[in-house]
C-alpha cells in the first residue's frame, strides 16, 4: 500500500504495555509496543489468544473488567491514556477513537432505529443541531452506498443484510471524522465481494479523513492488500513487526512462517469417476418463504431456491460459492431435512424420497449428517463431549459400552484423547468444538455430510488443521460431502467440484480448476476478482497476487519494500 504517512509524531504511541488476569494473575499481553501515525493502516495479526484484540480494546479502555495494566504506557496525541478523567475518556471513544467490531448485529441495538443510533454520536461528539445531524446522516448514508436514505433512518438493524450493517457499522463511528478507527475483524463473516466492498469503503472513508487505522485481522490476504505496516503477535507478545510488504515477502520470526504456510492452497484432490451414479440428486427443487405484512395479514412470499438441480457423486466433494442472499445455506438446509422444500424432487441412492416417514427417509435421514459454521451454538451446553457425539448413535442398537467405545474412538479420528470426553463444550476452545462437531457428524459413518462454513471463525492455523482432518476423514470414510463456503481459497484446497450460486440460481458447475482458472460466468468472475491470493515466495513468505489480474484495481494498496 503506498502513500503512508511516516514523519512526525505518532497519533498512537503504545510502550511496553503488559496486560495480565487481576494484579498477580499471568501475563496475557507481554511488553507490547508500537506506533500509528494519521493516514496510517497498520494491522494487527496472530491465532486466537495472541493477545491481538486485548492489546487494541486497551486503546480504548475497553478492557474486560478481570484484565488489568501492569506496566506500559499509552498515549493518545501524545497524552497517557491513564492522566484522563472518566469524562474526558469519553469524549474520547466515539470522538477521537471509533470502533468497528466484528458482528454488527451485536453492536447495533436492537431496540433502536437506525437513525437514533446514528444520531447519538453527533449529538454527544459534535456542535450540530438537530436538522444539521441529519443532513449529515443521510449523507454519510449515502456515501455508503445504501439507497433511500430516508427510508434507512427509521428501519431497525435486522432489517438488513451482514454486509448493509457493516455499512451502517462505518457510517456510525466515521460521522464525528475520528483520528484514529480500531478495526476488530470488520469483515469476518461476509462474503467474497460484500468483504471487499467494506474494506473499500473503509479505506476512502478514512484517507478522505486523513483517519489512522489498526486492525485486527486474521485474513492474511485483506491484510495484505490493505494494511501499510503488520504487527504479529504470538501469546501476548510481539513477534516480529514492519512494513507490509517486506513482513510477507521475507519473514524473519519462525511463528510468522508458520501462520504463512497454514494458508490454503490448491492441493491434489481424490477423482472421482464423471460416470458414477449420484449418491444424492435433487431436481426443480424450490424454496418459499413468507414476505413481512401486517399484523393480521401475511405478505408476498419471496422465492429463495429458483429450480435447482444439483446431482453429488460417491466420494465426491462438491463446493458451493456464493454472495449472501445466493441460497446456498437454503440448499444445504434442504439437503439436511431443516428446511422443507417447495417443489422439486430428491432422490438418494437411486430411490425417490417422497414420503418423510418412510423406509427410503429414515435411510436418508441416517446417512446425511451436518457440521454447522458455529460449534458453540450446535453442541447442548448440558451436555459432556462424550454425551453430545454419542447422542448421534441413538437407535443404532448399540449398548452403552459399545456407544462408549464408537465415542472414544471418534475422539482419538478427529485428534482429541479421552480426557475430552468429560467436558463441556464451554471448557474447549473454538478448533476442538468443532472437532467435536465433526465427531458427532461422523460417528454414524455417514454417506453424505453437509458442512456449512465449518472454519470461517477459526483463526489461520487452527482453520488448516481443521481441513487438513477434515480431508482426511473424507478420504478415510469415503463419504460425500457439500460443502457451503464464502471462503474460496479454502474451497479451492478442498473441492472436486464447485457449483456458484446467485440469487437462488445455479450460474455455473464444473471442475474445481476450471472454474478457478477460465470462469465463464461474469458473476463467478466477480467472486474470483474480489478476493486476493497469496503465492509462496523461496523465502517462506508470500507474494500478493490478483485473480485474473486484467481487470484487477489498478490502485494496488500493498506496500512496498
Amino acid at each position: 500500500m503506498t502513500g503512508c504517512m511516516t514523519a512526525g509524531a505518532p497519533l498512537l504511541d503504545v510502550s511496553d504495555l503488559s496486560l495480565g488476569i487481576g494484579e498477580t494473575g499471568r501475563l496475557v499481553v507481554d511488553r507490547v509496543g508500537f506506533q500509528v501515525r494519521a493516514g496510517e493502516i497498520v494491522a494487527v495479526v496472530g491465532e486466537s489468544g495472541s493477545g491481538k484484540t486485548l492489546a487494541a480494546r486497551a486503546v480504548l479502555g475497553l478492557t474486560p473488567p478481570a484484565i488489568r495494566r501492569r506496566g506500559g504506557s499509552i498515549r493518545i496525541d501524545g497524552r497517557p491514556l491513564e492522566d484522563m478523567t472518566p469524562r474526558e475518556l469519553r469524549a474520547l471513544r466515539g470522538g477521537r477513537i471509533g470502533m468497528v467490531f466484528q458482528e454488527p448485529m451485536t453492536s447495533l441495538n436492537p431496540s433502536l432505529t437506525i437513525g437514533r443510533q446514528l444520531e447519538e454520536a453527533l449529538a454527544l461528539h459534535t456542535g450540530l443541531d438537530a436538522q444539521g445531524r441529519r443532513a449529515a446522516i443521510l449523507a454519510m448514508l449515502t456515501r455508503v452506498g445504501l439507497s433511500d436514505p430516508e427510508r434507512v433512518l427509521k428501519a431497525w438493524p435486522h432489517e438488513f443484510s451482514g454486509g448493509m450493517r457493516q455499512r451502517i457499522m462505518l457510517a456510525s463511528v466515521m460521522l464525528p471524522k475520528p483520528a484514529l478507527l480500531v478495526a476488530d475483524e470488520p469483515t469476518t463473516a461476509l462474503d467474497a465481494v460484500v468483504q471487499r466492498d467494506v474494506l473499500e469503503l473503509m479505506v476512502a472513508l478514512t484517507a478522505e479523513n486523513d483517519t489512522a487505522v489498526l486492525m485486527i485481522s486474521h485474513d492474511l490476504a485483506m491484510v495484505a492488500r490493505y494494511s501499510h505496516r503488520v504487527i504479529v503477535m504470538c501469546r501476548g507478545e510481539i513477534v516480529e513487526q514492519g512494513p507490509t510488504d517486506q513482513i510477507l515477502r521475507a519473514p524473519a520470526h519462525p511463528y510468522t512462517r508458520k501462520l504463512l504456510g497454514a494458508m490454503p492452497r490448491r492441493r491434489p484432490v481424490p477423482e472421482v469417476a464423471a460416470d458414477a451414479p449420484p449418491l444424492v440428486e435433487v431436481q426443480g427443487l424450490t424454496v418459499d418463504f413468507g414476505g413481512r405484512g401486517g399484523l393480521f395479514r401475511r405478505g408476498a412470499q419471496k422465492r429463495a431456491l429458483h429450480g435447482i438441480d444439483l446431482a453429488i457423486r460417491p466420494r465426491e466433494v462438491v463446493a458451493v460459492v456464493g454472495g449472501s442472499g445466493s441460497g446456498k445455506t437454503t440448499l444445504g438446509r434442504v439437503l439436511a431435512s431443516l428446511q422443507k422444500p417447495g417443489g422439486g424432487r430428491l432422490i438418494f441412492d437411486g430411490e425417490p424420497v417422497t414420503d418423510r416417514s418412510g423406509p427410503a427417509w429414515t435411510a436418508y435421514r441416517r446417512n446425511c449428517q451436518m457440521v454447522f459454521q458455529d460449534p458453540y451454538s450446535s453442541l447442548d451446553p448440558r451436555m459432556t463431549v462424550a454425551q453430545a457425539i454419542g447422542e448421534a448413535l441413538r437407535g443404532s442398537g448399540l449398548d452403552r459400552a459399545a456407544i462408549r467405545a464408537r465415542v472414544l474412538e471418534v475422539l482419538a479420528e478427529v485428534g482429541l484423547d479421552d480426557t475430552h470426553a468429560g467436558r463441556y463444550p464451554h471448557e474447549l476452545s473454538g478448533g476442538q468444538r468443532q472437532r467435536i462437531a465433526i465427531a458427532r457428524a461422523v460417528i454414524r459413518r455417514p454417506r453424505l455430510v453437509i458442512a456449512d462454513e465449518p472454519v470461517s471463525a477459526l483463526d489461520t492455523t487452527v482453520r488448516a488443521q481443521i481441513l487438513d482432518l477434515f480431508a482426511d476423514l473424507q478420504r478415510r470414510h469415503g463419504f460425500a460431502c457439500l460443502f457451503i463456503s464464502h471462503d474460496l481459497a479454502v474451497v479451492e484446497q478442498l473441492a472436486n467440484r464447485v457449483v456458484v450460486m446467485n440469487q437462488g440460481r445455479i450460474v455455473e458447475e464444473g471442475p474445481r480448476d476450471r472454474i478457478f482458472d477460465a470462469p465463464a460466468d461474469p458473476y463467478t468472475k466477480r467472486l474470483l476478482q474480489a478476493i486476493p491470493t497469496l503465492d509462496p515466495t523461496p523465502s517462506g513468505g508470500v507474494r500478493l497476487r490478483w485473480r485474473h489480474e486484467e481487470t484487477a484495481p489498478a490502485d494496488d494498496r500493498q506496500a512496498s519494500a
